[in-house]
């Protein structure tokens, strides 16, 4: 759940939340593909990344 006043609606939460900024998605795709499609990290090592990161801010796993 996002920690930010997304807008009522039906559907996903983060279609809702682009909504506010469609300009966002754009940079937003571009990082996730550099992320997920364009990385030299085992993805073990990727997952485990993410998992520390949602650790630290205090995020469920």
């Amino acid at each position: 759940m996002a920690r930010i006043n997304v807008p009522e609606g039906d559907g996903e939460e983060i279609p809702r939340l682009f909504s506010l900024n469609p300009d966002m998605f754009g940079a937003v795709a571009t990082f996730s593909t550099a992320v997920y499609d364009k990385t030299r990290l085992p993805v073990r090592v990727r997952e485990f990344a993410r998992m520390r990161v949602a650790q630290i801010n205090d995020c469920g796993v």
